[in-house]
């Protein structure tokens, strides 16, 4: 009986790893190309924005041809991308939480007119205006946070009306006065500092580096610091514990919770980091135009949001990447630069970015039916 009883068990056991195997290789028969395409998407999210990126240069590499192929022309680019990238980190901790924010854009004039009118109106030395630019910027985003987690607000709402709190104390603070490029040379040269054009191709000329390949390019000290910016957003994502908690909270609050994370902790820190990386796009916002305008960066709130969305950072939270971001800043940039080159209108250039997000956000619900 043992043998028959043995033999039995074993025999149910190779039905079983039959069926299983039958199963297996169905499952594998079902999954089609489309299928497989939006797996694969699923996991490497940040494929989408490389490939968009790439067709927008093939296009207007036969658009405009011999203008937009040019070494002097991709730097220009870069230098016009270089504040919304970084407001583009900045909103990107955000938008990975589930939330926006609306006042990226009026922290950073905020922070600029602070920095400026502190130290060439008041005669303060840099030294303290410019550090009390970086914390009038995280005392804006740490307010977003507080009122946010303490009020259990929507976010949209409460940066809606930050918007305009902040709005009004720029126009207070700076009484509507801008500060001339001259008088900030004069007084302040360090907040300029941003905007010094660097040449790659002499500097290694000057080591005795011949790279032909650099000859055009023009860069400057603000596009260096929105590489260490997303760097170092990119460490504190991927390498930390924080940044688990970020993308976990964003993801799905209530099992964060259970598993120990404080979100509302969590949330107020990303807010509070968030503003001060608008200040430091404040510094680099100085630099790029040389003086101090209350009036400056009227569309960086609707340009960061831009960025990230293209860029492949879901606006439900949990998912995405400053590489992706940055790519993002990087298409708008391509395509408002090609089509400008290719003769077009502005308008075109708005009606090219809004298809463009458009596109984006419903790739993103395509792709999140993988999960559900």
């Amino acid at each position: 009986m043992s043998d028959n009883a043995s033999g039995s068990a074993a025999a149910e056991r190779g039905l079983t790893e039959a069926s299983q195997v039958g199963v297996a290789s169905f499952d594998e028969m079902d999954r089609g190309p489309i299928r497989r395409a939006q797996e694969f998407l699923h996991r490497f999210p940040t494929s989408i924005p490389f490939i968009v990126l790439l067709i927008g240069i093939a296009i207007f590499s036969f658009a405009a041809p011999g203008k937009f192929l040019s070494a002097f022309n991709f730097s220009l680019i870069l230098q016009q991308v270089t504040i919304i990238a970084i407001l583009g980190c900045a909103q990107t901790l955000v938008i990975l939480t589930a939330g926006i924010d609306l006042s990226v854009g009026v922290i950073m004039i905020l922070a600029s007119v602070v920095m400026g009118r502190t130290a060439v109106v008041y005669g303060v030395p840099v030294e303290i205006a410019f550090p009390l630019g970086l914390l009038a910027g995280f005392a804006c985003g740490l307010v977003n946070g507080l009122i946010v987690t303490k009020l259990r607000l929507p976010p949209f709402i409460v940066t809606l009306g930050t918007w305009s709190i902040f709005g009004a104390l720029n126009v207070w603070y700076s009484k509507s006065e801008t500060i001339r490029q001259a008088d900030m040379q004069e007084t302040a040269p360090f907040l300029q500092w941003t905007g010094t054009i660097l040449r790659p191709y002499n500097f290694f000329a000057s080591m005795g580096l011949d790279w032909t390949f650099l000859k055009g390019w023009v860069l400057n000290y603000g596009s260096i610091v929105m590489l260490l910016v997303a760097a170092v957003i990119w460490y504190v994502l991927n390498k930390t514990a924080f940044g688990r908690h970020v993308y976990a909270t964003g993801d799905d609050p209530d099992a964060a919770r259970l598993a120990g994370i404080n979100t509302d902790r969590t949330l107020i820190a990303v807010y509070a980091l968030a503003g001060f990386i608008c200040a430091i796009a404040a510094w680099v916002l100085i630099g790029r135009i040389g003086g101090v305008s209350p009036q400056a960066g009227q569309t960086a709130n609707l340009d960061s949001i831009t960025a990230v969305v293209i860029g492949g950072t879901s606006l439900f939270g949990g998912r995405g990447s400053i590489i992706g971001t940055l790519v993002g800043a990087l298409i708008v940039g391509v395509f408002r630069n090609g089509l400008a080159l290719s003769g077009l209108e502005l308008l075109w250039q708005d009606f090219a970015v809004g298809v463009l997000i458009i596109v984006a956000v419903t790739i993103d619900q395509w792709i999140r039916k993988i999960s559900s």
